[in-house]
């Protein structure tokens, strides 16, 4: 399994301190917040949000999202993806930056280094640092962006994924959790799933060079590989 291979060759937490760092750092550019309207239950803030999600990296995945919000926590979420990588962890978030587009990357606007590939890092500008990490159990913060263990893995390329109470929490040089919650209710939250197969050989592997995250890791591991905007 893919899965354990990568657990086994580079550990659990795979990411370490400098790439959350980075992650979490404060993302460029500039976007007009999409306006919603919360249902007011008393002193919450509830909001349901759906996202279509659609391939990057002509990964061929597709997928859906939604999401209940209320005041700081993600009371219900559910992500169903199909036409990834068969068998393999997939790390997924929410990703939010102030400065941010709040849309999903294109090959003509944001591949910085025209190697015909996006990487994480290059999306930055449009949807913004991880501010929530989509895990199965345990800890949901940026701290958590690629932990393998923690994250779906597809079978013959699809997962369905749900989870409940997901506590928003404040990310440095992104902003504080009310912060952040406001504006994914506004619609300027972002899921993408990471994780594809450029080769088409069955594994996570170094053909398409080194992730720019960590040089340990393969870059297939952590390219985008869909995308869609909570709204």
């Amino acid at each position: 399994m893919i899965k354990e291979k990568i657990v086994k060759r580079y550990g659990m937490g795979i990411l370490g301190a400098s790439t959350v760092a980075l992650l979490a750092a404060a993302a460029f550019g500039s976007g007009a917040a999409q306006a919603h309207s919360p249902e007011h239950r008393g002193g919450d803030k509830t909001v349901t949000l759906s996202a279509n999600l659609t391939e990057l990296n002509g990964s061929g995945a597709s997928g859906a999202a939604t999401a209940v919000v209320r005041n700081q926590k993600i009371k219900h979420v559910e992500v169903h993806a199909s036409g990834l990588t068969p068998d393999a962890p997939h790390a997924q978030h929410i990703h939010f930056g102030d400065q941010a587009r709040h849309e999903c990357p294109t090959l003509a606007g944001d591949d910085a280094n025209g190697d015909g590939h996006l990487n994480t890092v290059e999306g930055i500008p449009a949807y913004g640092p991880v501010a929530v990490s989509l895990t199965t159990t345990g800890d949901t913060s940026p701290a958590s962006v690629v932990d393998v263990a923690r994250f779906p893995v597809s079978q013959a390329g699809s997962y369905d994924y749900s989870r409940h109470n997901i506590r928003i929490t404040k990310v440095e040089g992104t902003g504080k959790a009310k912060d952040i919650a406001d504006a994914i209710r506004r619609g300027e939250g972002v899921v993408v799933i990471h994780g594809l197969d450029y080769n088409g050989n069955g594994e996570y592997d170094f053909s398409n060079g080194v992730s720019e995250l960590n040089p340990d890791l393969p870059a297939e591991a952590t390219d985008p590989a869909a995308c869609g905007v909570l709204q």
